[in-house]
Formats: C-alpha cells, structure tokens, sequence
C-alpha cells in the first residue's frame, strides 16, 4: 500500500541563502520530499550558502514563480503566519498530504496567498522566531503526532 502521508514546503520570496540551507536541513530531518521558492534575493546569493548536509542531492530545491501553480495532486496548502484567524500549531491536525507555506523572514504572506491556502496555523511564542525554526517546529510537530491526521487514528 503506497504511503498516504507527504509533505513539501513552499518558501515565499526568502531573504537569504542561509535559510534557505537550514530549511533544506530540517526538509531532511523530516522526510519532506521538496522544497520550492519564490522571489530573486536566494538566488542572487545562493552560491555562497554552505549545506553540510548536501541536502540538495536528496530533496529537489525548485524555483518558481507562483506556489499556488505546484501544489501537488491532492495536498492541502497550509499557510505558516502569525494572524488574527490563523490556528495555534498545538491544536491543529495536519492534513495527510500537505504543502506547508511560509512567509520571509522579515515579511509576511500576504492577504492573496493566505486566501489560496485552505489551513492558517501560527506557533504560539513569546517573539518571533526565524524562517528555519519555525520550519523545524512545524514539521517536528507533525512528525511528534504521527498518525494523528485527518485519516489517522486520534490521540
């Protein structure tokens, strides 16, 4: 039986290439099979970012003009921003397969791509955190629920 549960991320315009490495790192650590971007400013720099893990051998680091055209078949777009609405991470059952979007780490998603996104979930802290953790605490947490998913058994 083919594994329902998949997940990717989407990078909305990333300030630099050092995010961009570490959110390639936490893809790793997760199981996330892609990572896509927008914007220019990661490429424009990213040459000079260092991935000791060489994560870009295993996991597809794509550039894009509109996250919204790659959602794949059958994956619930999740947008990542702290606003009024948006759901906190702790209560949230994550979707089987997910495309989980985030914002720059000095911006936010805007209005358009929050209204294509059928989830808006936010970490509860005291301050904000960076691109890379909040990538890292989003897909720990649907890996430290497990089958707690839409389909999956309840906790």
């Amino acid at each position: 039986m083919a594994n329902k549960r998949y997940s990717c991320i989407g990078l909305y315009n990333p300030k630099s290439p050092e995010n961009v490495g570490a959110v390639m790192r936490a893809a790793g650590c997760y199981g996330a099979a892609s990572v896509f971007y927008t914007g220019t400013r990661y490429e424009r720099a990213r040459d000079f970012v260092t991935d000791t893990k060489r994560i870009y051998m295993d996991i597809p680091l794509i550039g894009i003009d509109d996250l919204q055209k790659i959602i794949p078949l059958g994956c619930t777009p999740v947008a990542v921003e702290l606003v009024e609405g948006a759901r906190p991470l702790p209560q949230y059952t994550h979707p089987d397969r997910a495309i989980y979007i985030f914002g720059p780490e000095d911006g936010s998603l805007n209005k358009e791509i929050r209204a294509w996104c059928e989830d808006v979930i936010y970490i509860p802290t005291q301050g904000c955190m960076n691109l890379a953790a909040t990538v890292n605490v989003v897909l720990y947490d649907r890996m430290a629920k497990g089958n707690n998913t839409k389909s999956g058994p309840k906790f």
